[in-house]
């Protein structure tokens, strides 16, 4: 099976860099959102049938493991 980290992207030019499912604008918080308001995974397919039940399985553990992977960016100011 493919690891499921590899359905997930992070990308600046999408979705204001927003971890999204591969080759889609559906974000991994859409993805919680819909699921912790009672939607069922087949709802959501049905709903957008570019999703698979494995990008759902991998939205689920990136929220998971997300404390793991969260990079802290330090912005400094410019003159």
């Amino acid at each position: 099976m493919q690891e499921l980290s590899s359905f997930i992207t992070v990308d600046p030019e999408i979705c204001f860099g927003k971890p999204c499912i591969k080759e889609t604008r559906i974000t991994i918080s859409d993805i919680l959102n819909w699921l912790s308001a009672g939607m069922t995974i087949e709802e959501i397919i049905d709903d957008y049938p570019e999703l698979q039940k494995i990008h759902i399985q991998a939205a689920l553990a990136f929220a998971a493991t997300r404390d793991k992977i969260t990079k802290v960016f330090i912005h400094e100011a410019v003159a």
